[in-house]
């Protein structure tokens, strides 16, 4: 086996938070963590199946040999854009090629993605692409520096890869806090053979928004890593108020969330969007009355689960994070974040409000359905639906084709949620994730195996566990997903088949959980 050399122990050992949040991708991100067929961490672990390994082109050259040899070409371009949010409201803040939601990137399964990354943000701000949901090579992942080194200002990266599995999804970065930037789009792999029967289609990204507004993300993480025990030493933080317990970013209030089981989250959102629009000048679909429309649902948010619904219409519920379910009928959903949902509907005539409501956070965005005349509903609408049958993963069951074979489960992991508002300590099993800890403190796992995680939270918060590079079934026949929530003193488990070889992140899709350091490395054996 072939050993990391020296000048790898060196420079990962950087502090990997300290790298990120100062802009200074170019000395974290360093060295790959193996880019041979194997690379061994500190203290003795054993060997571990490195990103750009043998195995990693093994199995990729098996998608290219099932593919369909298109390639599909784009550039995106990260750089500072003034964006205007609607109603008045503007946000300078960072996007792919000067808009929120990007470009959407639509291709069929099977086909090669090749996506040029152009970084052109400022202050030597390094970055990267994360194609959240899709099953590819480990050396695309777009994790620095665990898969690859971080783009840094100034430079370029070609992620290239086959997207063989039909679904929504969507990317964003990996870097810090900067999925909570306008750095974000959809991508939709479509089925050649597609069973479902509809007459058009309709991306709907949903987004919490501070940026630009109010104060930055990093300026927002700043604030909860001191944490509601140490907020007396917090300093000038512009809107503090101790005696009422108020702060400028950190939620205090709120109703609060059944659906929940609490608290609804961590962070004070000045607006929710929908496709980049805030209530008061909302995205309009125009359609016609009658036709059937397949709506791709995506949670593009940092800190916010919507409760979706489409007024005086009932959804169909066909797909989540990409699989698809049994179909169930339902008057809404509810969808955390880094969660997609695809539903179908038949359209009425007249004008109509697709809201989604912040759960547990009395804010919500809004968008219009318009397919005859009538006057359009207020920004403050809230539909029946909403109080409806409220859709969430547990109540669904994978589409028989997708279901996971019965098999015997060969390795169980618990994964313990752990940490707290307090001293905003998140982690997994205790320990703070630190991606330049040359171990990193892996899960192990071998390539074949049947693979169980058994989530427990013992926190008093949810919290969205993503999963990268593969897709896991909830319980013996619920969905395929690979961003589930798992509620407050709660248990999940989920299964899934190890065939993707390489290192893998396990972390909370809430963007301040997971870089505080609820993460964890889902890493192969050599």
């Amino acid at each position: 086996m072939q050993q990391l050399n020296k000048r790898t122990y060196i420079v990962n050992s950087i502090n990997r938070r300290s790298v990120l949040l100062a802009g200074l991708g170019a000395v974290g991100a360093g060295t790959l963590a193996a880019c041979t067929d194997s690379g061994s961490a500190a203290g003795g672990a054993p060997g571990l199946i490195g990103p750009s390994g043998s195995a990693v082109a093994r199995v990729e050259r098996e998608r290219t040999g099932t593919g369909t040899g298109r390639q599909h070409r784009i550039t995106l371009t990260a750089a500072p854009a003034m964006l205007d949010l609607g109603g008045g409201v503007t946000a300078r803040t960072w996007a792919y090629d000067g808009r929120t939601p990007g470009k959407e990137v639509r291709l069929s399964a099977g086909d090669t993605l090749s996506a040029e990354l152009v970084n052109q943000l400022p202050d030597r701000t390094a970055t990267s692409i994360h194609w959240h949901g899709i099953t590819l090579r480990n050396d695309m992942d777009g994790v620095p520096p665990a898969t690859q080194t971080s783009v840094r200002a100034g430079s370029t990266f070609t992620y290239r890869f086959v997207a063989d599995t039909p679904g929504t999804y969507f990317f964003h970065p990996h870097v810090g806090v900067q999925l909570d930037r306008g750095l974000y789009a959809p991508l939709i792999v479509e089925d050649p053979r597609e069973p479902l029967a509809y007459d058009d289609e309709w991306v709907v990204v949903l987004d919490d928004w501070v940026d630009g507004v109010t104060g930055t993300p990093d300026e927002v993480f700043a604030e909860l890593r001191h944490g509601m025990g140490d907020m007396d030493n917090m300093g000038d933080m512009g809107d503090m108020d101790m005696g009422g317990m108020s702060s400028k970013f950190m939620l205090m209030g709120g109703s609060g969330s059944d659906l929940l089981g609490g608290d609804a989250g961590d962070v004070k959102y000045p607006y929710h969007l929908v496709n980049g629009r805030v209530p008061a000048d909302p995205h309009v679909f125009v359609g016609k009355p009658g036709h059937r429309v397949r709506l791709r649902i995506i949670n593009a948010g940092s800190d916010t689960a919507y409760r979706v619904a489409l007024g005086g219409h009932r959804l169909t519920v066909t797909h989540t994070d990409g699989y698809p379910v049994e179909h169930q009928q339902v008057d809404a959903l509810l969808i955390g974040m880094g969660e997609r949902y695809d539903v179908l509907v038949t359209l009425g005539d007249g004008v109509f409000p697709l809201v989604a409501a912040a759960e547990g956070k009395n804010a919500g965005g809004l968008a219009l359905v318009r397919t005859g005349s009538g006057r359009a509903p207020s920004a403050s609408v809230r539909p029946k639906e909403l109080s409806g049958l409220i859709m969430t993963a547990s109540r669904l069951r994978a589409a028989d084709e997708v279901r996971l074979k019965s098999a015997r489960v060969d390795v169980t992991h618990q994964i313990k949620l752990t940490g707290g508002m307090m001293h905003y300590n998140w982690a997994i099993n205790g320990r703070p994730f630190d991606m330049a800890d040359p171990d990193a403190n892996p899960i192990l796992i071998e390539e074949g195996q049947r693979v169980r995680l058994d989530f427990v939270n013992d926190t008093t918060m949810w919290h969205p566990m993503h999963l990268h590079g593969h897709t896991y079934q909830l319980g013996g026949s619920g969905p395929r997903k690979d961003t589930a929530i798992v509620l407050p003193k709660g248990k999940l488990s989920v299964l899934f088949d190890a065939d993707n070889p390489g290192q893998w992140m396990l972390h909370c899709h809430n963007a301040y959980h997971g870089e505080a350091g609820m993460m964890a490395n889902v890493a192969y054996r050599a």
